[in-house]
């Protein structure tokens, strides 16, 4: 039977991507001090502290199935966390795409070789991907297309109707694929693979989007925080991606958990008033 001590993850070998900062930094602290070994990837080294640093820029495919081969040296690897990611308005719509979506999915499909059989992964999706079932054929046809280089070629093709803004469509990317995904990494080899939706969070991702002029706050002191009563710290976004990743939830797979205050549940039975959002900026 699994002991609530530790919460599953001690003595385990996890790996963290975007462990260097925000929420993927709160995540390696958490799990180390639930008695993990974390092993970070990321472009920049991590102040928490770790198993092992691993530098890797998820934009540079060589870097990315080179890192996945050094990470099969630890395996297995019990649980795995892509928490890396960015918005579009530092390097560019198509950029975003290929971070936030492209690299990270061929790094965990490089590593799956080296995960644990019942293993589990839980990524950072968005609430910015609520809308993702209505851009759903167009998702599974990126989706079917496995090599990177291939994929990336095809948001080349057409970008303005195939990536959009980059971070809202790679954040529906990723929700698509965790729950198509899912269900075969479940059946072949009992893997769990979910992934958590939050809302603004205060972190150096919207400071940046502050800076830039991507959001204003006017935009973020509008926004609904029904639970909080204001932004989320990062800390807070990590627990329920540790919770949820734990092998403690056993029974689900395929999640897409808005861990947003109550934001998108609200805004789709009408208890959220929208209008805040007209004319705003949105990250």
């Amino acid at each position: 039977m699994l002991q609530l001590d530790g919460l599953g993850y001690r003595g385990k070998t996890v790996v963290v991507t975007g462990g260097a900062s925000g929420m993927g930094e709160q995540v390696a602290r958490i799990l180390g001090e639930l008695g993990a070994l974390v092993h970070i990837v990321d472009i920049q080294p991590p102040k928490v502290p770790c198993a092992a640093f691993h530098a890797c820029d998820l934009s540079d495919f060589a870097q990315v199935r080179a890192t996945a081969q050094v990470l099969k040296a630890v395996a297995p690897i019990h649980f795995l966390f892509p928490c890396a990611g960015l918005p579009p308005h530092l390097k560019g719509a198509l950029y975003c795409m290929r971070v936030n979506y492209i690299g990270t999915r061929l790094l965990v499909e490089s590593l799956l070789p080296a995960l644990a059989d019942g293993a589990g992964i839980a990524l950072i999706s968005s609430d910015a991907a609520m809308g993702w079932q209505k851009n759903l054929a167009q998702s599974l046809e990126m989706l079917a297309i496995t090599d990177p280089d291939e994929a990336y070629a095809w948001c080349e093709a057409d970008p303005e109707k195939r990536v959009r803004d980059g971070y809202t469509t790679s954040k529906e990317m990723l929700v698509v694929w965790v729950s198509h995904a899912a269900v075969r990494y479940g059946n072949e080899r009992r893997i769990r693979f979910n992934a958590i939706g939050p809302c603004p969070t205060k972190t150096a991702f919207m400071e940046q989007s502050l800076a830039t002029g991507a959001v204003t706050e006017e935009f973020l002191d509008a926004w609904p925080y029904p639970s909080l009563g204001r932004m989320a710290t990062a800390e807070e976004q990590a627990w329920p991606l540790v919770l949820l990743n734990s092998p403690l939830n056993g029974a689900v797979t395929g999640a897409f958990l808005y861990t947003d205050q109550g934001f998108a549940s609200g805004a789709m039975v009408g208890a959220i008033d929208m209008a805040f959002m007209m004319g705003a900026k949105k990250a």
